[in-house]
This record gives structure tokens, sequence and C-alpha cells, in this order.
């Protein structure tokens, strides 16, 4: 800082830009785990760092700082997909990113350059691997709506066979109150009857016996009240009248 001379020839004077830059990685074949060759490529961003000792790194460390990283991402990038299977590395990209973020740093960090982001963008497999992942994807999803459309099924007679349960269980409880209505009217007929027959048994009686008597041992006497039924009883007559409270008025 401050003011400083330079002499011409002697001194040469040098430019770093300090700012983030933009670099791809270019597109490259990879072989996976499971021998299966792919496409792929990214992009990274790298800056230098700030302070003089990591600028002077940036001139004196390496030579060209830019390709250096660019060809140590593919070479390792190559080696992160070798690791994984073709399935595992379609969904792997985030950690394929941050794997190869960290080898970088490593060796950036001499250079006095620091990675601060790996995207993968493109992964990209064969077209006959595409078409049977394609194939493989279609069956996955019939045989999940074929099984969504069972199961539905399965609710729906569930549901109908709950609902007929329920119907018949109705019509059960119904029957019983009907039932229990008609045994206690039953019930209620019965012990009027008996009550009734139970203080008109003895009259009963008593008519069926002077028929009887009537019909076989009775005479006709006849008085100031008029005609007057009498009984034989041995030899001994006797009057079968009605009593006073049984005369008609």
């Amino acid at each position: 800082p401050g003011l400083g001379f330079q002499i011409p020839v002697v001194h040469l004077i040098r430019v770093r830009d300090i700012r983030e830059h933009t670099m791809d990685i270019h597109p490259q074949s990879v072989i996976t785990k499971d021998n299966v060759e792919i496409q792929v490529d990214g992009v990274m961003w790298v800056r230098p760092a700030s302070n003089e000792e990591a600028i002077k790194k940036t001139f004196y460390s390496i030579d060209d700082w830019k390709r250096a990283v660019i060809q140590l991402a593919m070479t390792n990038l190559r080696q992160e997909f070798g690791n994984l299977t073709l399935d595992e590395s379609l969904v792997a990209r985030e950690k394929i990113a941050d794997n190869l973020q960290a080898i970088l740093n490593e060796f950036a960090d001499e250079w006095g350059l620091t990675v601060s982001k790996i995207e993968i963008r493109l992964i990209d497999p064969p077209e006959d691997i595409k078409l049977a992942m394609h194939k493989q994807k279609t069956a996955e999803q019939e045989r999940r709506a074929m099984r969504l459309l069972a199961t539905g099924e399965f609710e729906a007679a569930e549901q109908q066979k709950l609902a007929i349960i329920q119907r018949a269980e109705g019509e059960r409880e119904a029957a019983i109150k009907v039932a229990e209505g008609k045994a206690q009217a039953i019930k209620l007929v019965n012990e009027a009857a008996q009550q009734y027959f139970r203080g008109s048994a003895q009259a009963l009686k008593q008519m069926e016996m002077t028929e009887t008597a009537l019909r076989d041992n009775a005479k006709i006497v006849i008085t100031e009240h008029g005609i007057s039924p009498t009984l034989l009883l041995g030899s001994l007559p006797v009057s079968i009248s009605p009593s006073a409270e049984q005369k008609p008025k």
C-alpha cells in the first residue's frame, strides 16, 4: 500500500483478477462401476484468494491455474463415477459434486485458489440404456397403477360388505323389536283374559249347575211373583228363585 516506484525493465507489474471465475468441466466419457459408458460434464466456480501470499502462489506455484483446475476436475470426476453404478450415479449428483469439491480444494489451496462450488450438469447414458430405463419406468408405473386399482376395488368391496352387515344387523334388531312388541301384547291379553275368567268362573259354574238342575230335577211353582223353579234335594224342595238383589227392576 501507499506510493511505490517501479523501474522500467527491471520491475514487472502483474495484475491478478481475484473475482470468482466460472469454469466449464468439459464433456467426457466415463465408465461406471457396472461398466456402463456415460457422458458427463459440469461447471465450477473458482477464485484466487485475496491475501498477498495466495496471490503470489497463483503466479509462482502453477503456470496456468485455470487449465490445471479443469484437468484435475476431469480426472477426479472419472474416478467418482467409477465408484458408483449407473443407478447410483443418476441420484447422486450432489454427493459427486461435494466429493469433487473437497478433492479439488486440497490441491487448490497449494495454488492460492478456492473452489467455491461445483455442479454436475449432464449425466447421459447410451440410447439403448435410456430405452431400457424408459421401459422399466413404464412397467413400474403400470404395476403401480394396477396395484392402486386393486387396492381401490378391495376397499370398495370391504365397504360394500360392511354396508350389507350393518343393514342385516339393523333388520335383525327391527325384527327383534317387532317380536318383543307382539309378545308383550299377547302377554297383556293373556293377563286380562285370566283376570276376567278368574272373576267369572264361579258365576259360570253356578249357571251350569242351575241348567242341569232345571233339566233333570226341577219343578215349576207358581207364586205371587210368577213362576219359580224349585229343586228337589232328596225329599226337600229348595227354591232357586233369584234374590231381591237379582230380581229385575
